[in-house]
């Protein structure tokens, strides 16, 4: 696997970003039943559902072209298991998400 070298840095303005936490990261973020810390970002478990999974390829969607760094890992389990997603990326990246999600440490 080819290590993920780009800066930890999104391209959104400061209002942009200010606009897009509100209205979609902690949107998805806050119907998250649990989330966990990992090495290199955060988990989040879901119910399952299709809005909530609309919800999250919307999210990455836009994430993807302003957070480049992030590595998005979308798995839905069988038989309307819970449904996860991983942000994840290079040493920093859940010190970003942390202060970016406002998750406590």
């Amino acid at each position: 696997m080819m290590e993920n070298t780009l800066p930890i840095a999104c391209t959104l303005s400061g209002a942009e970003l200010e606009q897009r936490q509100k209205t979609t990261l902690h949107a998805v973020v806050a119907q998250a039943q649990e989330t966990r810390a990992l090495n290199d970002g955060y988990a989040f478990r879901f119910q399952p559902g299709d809005t909530i999974l609309e919800q999250i390829m919307s999210l990455i969607r836009k994430e993807r072209k302003c957070c480049r760094f992030l590595q998005f890992d979308l798995r839905v389990a069988p038989d309307e298991g819970p449904i996860w997603l991983e942000l994840t990326g290079p040493q920093g990246t859940g010190d970003f998400l942390r202060t970016t999600l406002e998750l406590s440490a």
